[in-house]
């Protein structure tokens, strides 16, 4: 072997590596924080439960500069319409301003639930096409320094 040959650079792809998603978050994170000042990253979970300790919900989502990106959002199908996707908003929604976030994001598949955004008074900001089944991934934010007009009482 040459030593062209010994430190040549080895492209590998595969399934997710954990570890290299760590670093490249890391990596990322540096470099973001570089940019713009912001190194206030976080995460944040909502959770509900039934009596027996079965999941009703959840919401996954991220902090940072500001801004919080609700990643996942999910309820059981039996519990779809006693109130808890909201409720898991609003939770969601009131630890982000607690944490100094003053908007938020979030996307979701046109099979799934924009118009729930919509409702809670989330506007698009654009869309995705070619989603499988002709679907559109619809890209949604919402100021949180404005009255949330489900919430007007």
């Amino acid at each position: 072997m040459t030593s062209d040959q010994e430190t040549s650079p080895v492209l590998a792809v595969g399934e997710r590596d954990p570890r290299l998603n760590e670093r490249l978050i890391e990596e990322l994170t540096a470099f973001n924080t570089a940019a713009t000042g912001a190194d206030d990253r976080g995460t944040l979970s909502v959770k509900v439960t039934d009596e027996a300790g079965g999941l009703i919900g959840g919401l996954a989502a991220w902090t940072w500069g500001g801004l919080c990106g609700i990643e996942l959002l999910w309820v059981r199908e039996d519990s779809r319409k006693d109130g808890w996707g909201s409720r898991l908003v609003r939770a969601a929604e009131e630890e982000a301003r607690r944490r100094g976030c003053d908007r938020m994001v979030v996307s979701s598949f046109t099979f799934q639930a924009p118009g729930f955004y919509q409702r809670h008074g989330y506007v698009e900001t654009g869309r995705t096409l070619g989603i499988p089944g002709g679907h559109e991934d619809v890209h949604l934010f919402k100021s949180l320094t404005e009255q949330d007009p489900s919430d007007r009482a």
